[in-house]
């Protein structure tokens, strides 16, 4: 049950047809509102709803469908948007009632104000000044509505990013430390290939491809896994994919450049050392 205006108010578009007016309300006429998704569910497109008839029962009159509003989102914006029907706030011969009003009032508000400390008191007195005796209850900005509904996704995700984060960093520290200790095991070896003329730059990028096929391997098998993890992870995404391309191609390069600067460290350690030291050393 709707007003005029609420769309305007609330941000929706028209995808088709025209909005409610205070015309309709008054004088009863036996118009409807339908969602987008409803319209393509019941004529496949929405500009082909408007003029149809609709009711909400079997022993119901008939309504016009006089425009489709876009779908939105009843019950938090990470499930799907339902079907609905918007129907004038006073209709005739709706729901067994000769005259249906809906009697309960939500009043809704568009503001650059909206949340600020006076804006509430002059709401209060507004009301107050037609009505002295109307509760002003439940009064919330949209946006405290929008982060209450995502509040236990917002904190599983936040959770799940520390411990990517960690793991993250695990792996930069354990690349490095693999590197750093194949380059003291190959001391020697360093030493004889730049007695023997191998340019630093050889010796660093020989280190660094190394780290970078241990890292080729970690991440293949994180795919693999993470493929198989998605229906897990599918009820705390919102219109994303949980084979998100995407995903899967800026992950693994992420890894990939955090990998090669964990091996260019030791490489570069490895690429500096003295060949005559490094020979003496065995």
């Amino acid at each position: 049950m709707i007003s005029p205006g609420l769309l305007k108010t609330m941000g929706n578009s028209l995808i088709a047809g025209r909005d409610l007016t205070w015309t309709d309300v008054y004088e009863k006429r036996p118009v409807v509102l339908v969602s987008e998704n409803l319209a393509r569910e019941l004529w496949r497109d929405p500009a082909e709803a408007v003029g149809k008839r609709i009711r909400e029962s079997s022993k119901s009159a008939w309504r016009e469908v006089i425009g489709v509003v876009n779908d939105e989102r009843e019950d938090g914006v990470n499930q799907k948007a339902p079907t609905m029907v918007l129907w004038p706030s006073l209709v005739e011969n709706f729901a067994g009632d000769p005259t249906f009003i809906q009697r309960g009032v939500a009043i809704l508000i568009r503001s650059g104000r909206t949340g600020s400390s006076g804006f509430f008191g002059e709401v209060s007195r507004a009301v107050w000044a037609v009505n002295p005796n109307l509760p002003l209850a439940s009064v919330r900005t949209l946006e405290e509505i929008y982060r209450k509904s995502l509040a236990r996704t917002s904190f599983t995700l936040v959770m799940l990013a520390i411990a990517g984060g960690m793991a993250l960093l695990l792996g930069v520290i354990g690349i490095y430390g693999v590197i750093s200790y194949s380059v003291s095991q190959r001391t020697r070896e360093i030493g004889i290939r730049m007695a023997l003329g191998s340019p630093r730059k050889d010796v660093t990028r020989l280190f660094v491809s190394h780290g970078l096929r241990l890292t080729a391997i970690g991440i293949a098998c994180g795919l693999a896994a993470a493929a198989a993890c998605t229906r897990l992870m599918s009820a705390l995404l919102f219109e994303v994919s949980p084979l998100d391309p995407l995903t899967f191609a800026g992950v693994p390069l992420m890894l990939v450049l955090a990998a090669a600067l964990a091996s260019y460290v030791p490489a570069l350690r490895a690429a500096v050392v003295d060949p005559v030291e490094a020979l003496r050393t065995d």
